[in-house]
């Protein structure tokens, strides 16, 4: 059975370690979020039926709310496209961090918004009292101020916004089911994104950037640098009241659980990790190429159930289309996912992607430039590293 989908940034389990261990106020804020994150999933749901009928603008068109601590949507209209800059900050930083989020997309993929078709990017601040999350609910976003004790305003956080963005975008492409492995790969792209959202901004490259998703979220008061690191999943907080950032980064670590929809912000470190091993492999800004065979994928590629091995191998087809059979784009995919325990299939390897057989050693016709400074052929690449690649999971307990 698919499950409600509720896409928020910061995992459950972060708000039940809260619950357990914090003080009193620290407690009741946790429970509060956690129950308002709960009461959600139904609305989103219906918010999820109801924008696929809404009709989409064709343009970039954001309108900023302000909840004025309900939880009644959206709230009092502050600030609409085209609009100045208003004193409340956490309207500013929606209303920029959407619009920079709607210009990565349309510059870099084309997209136009999260729908293709100009849908309407609307945000509703200040939602709740001291709610300590954010997310996309299928129609809007809804920003929390956070609790001032570990986390700050969730609209301060470029990368968030463009990761709560990117759900919608997927909502609109391959609709990846919110459980389990599909959970995961529709966390991860949106952390692909969000991250690649930030790095476009910041003009980084990918030996540049941090990798981090959330910096800046928590408070000084909390021992961890980010709620998720790509570079390195499992070391972005370990904290007495927080807990230790559970995500594997090797598929000998997989989570089993119940809970959190079956691990999805937990396991979605895997393809994490891969991704960034794709990056830095190519080098370059990751936007260009690792980037536009992940959009690709994501756009084009996959199904709603579809699991960490259909992405491997999706994306080492996707590869193979866009810059040519055996180039450095494509082996660096089938090393990347190597690197974190998943080998492509071997049938989907003989197959081959879909060019003519004549281009097959070639490069394909219309297939993309490589930017300058990307490796071109496989010796170009950095050494690959030794690891294991065994995809049995050891099951661990969340």
């Amino acid at each position: 059975m698919r499950r409600s989908t509720l896409c928020s940034i910061i995992p459950p389990h972060i708000l039940r370690n809260i619950a357990e261990r914090g003080d009193d106020d620290a407690r009741a804020d946790a429970q509060r979020a956690l129950e308002t994150t709960e009461q959600s999933r139904g609305m989103r749901m219906i918010a999820t039926e109801a924008v696929m009928a809404a009709v989409s603008t064709g343009e970039k068109r954001r309108t900023i709310y302000d909840a004025q601590h309900a939880r009644t949507l959206p709230g009092k209209r502050i600030r609409g496209e085209g609009d100045a800059a208003v004193r409340d900050v956490a309207v500013n930083e929606a209303y920029d961090g959407a619009g920079k989020t709607y210009d990565f997309y349309k510059k870099v993929y084309a997209r136009n918004s999260v729908d293709d078709r100009g849908a309407r990017l609307d945000g509703s601040v200040h939602y709740g009292v001291r709610y300590q999350n954010a997310l996309w609910n299928g129609r809007q976003m809804i920003y929390g101020d956070g609790d001032n004790r570990y986390f700050n305003r969730f609209t301060l956080a470029l990368d968030v916004i463009a990761h709560e963005l990117t759900h919608g975008v997927t909502q609109y492409t391959a609709g990846l089911e919110y459980d389990a492995q599909s959970g995961a790969l529709n966390e991860s792209f949106s952390d692909v994104f969000g991250a690649l959202t930030k790095q476009y901004s910041l003009k980084q490259t990918a030996a540049k950037a941090d990798w981090l998703i959330g910096a800046g979220l928590f408070t000084n008061k909390v021992h961890g640098v980010a709620v998720r690191s790509m570079k390195s999943p499992g070391t972005a907080y370990d904290d007495p009241i927080l807990g230790k950032d559970p995500q594997p980064a090797h598929m000998r670590d997989y989570l089993t659980t119940d809970a959190d929809n079956g691990g999805v912000h937990v396991n979605s470190g895997i393809p994490n990790r891969a991704f960034y091993e794709l990056a830095t492999l190519l080098g370059g800004k990751a936007w260009e190429v690792a980037g536009k065979i992940w959009y690709r994928t994501l756009t084009r590629e996959l199904e709603a159930n579809a699991n960490f091995q259909r992405c491997a191998d999706a994306t080492w087809k996707v590869a193979g289309e866009l810059y040519g059979v055996a180039s450095a784009p494509q082996e660096a995919v089938l090393s990347a996912w190597k690197r974190v325990g998943l080998n492509v299939s071997a049938s989907v390897i003989a197959e081959g992607p879909r060019v003519p057989v004549k281009e097959r050693y070639g490069t394909p016709a219309g297939a993309a430039e490589l930017p300058a400074g990307v490796p071109h052929s496989i010796g170009q690449l950095p050494l690959a590293t030794s690891v294991d690649s065994g995809t049995r999971a050891r099951p661990r307990r969340l």
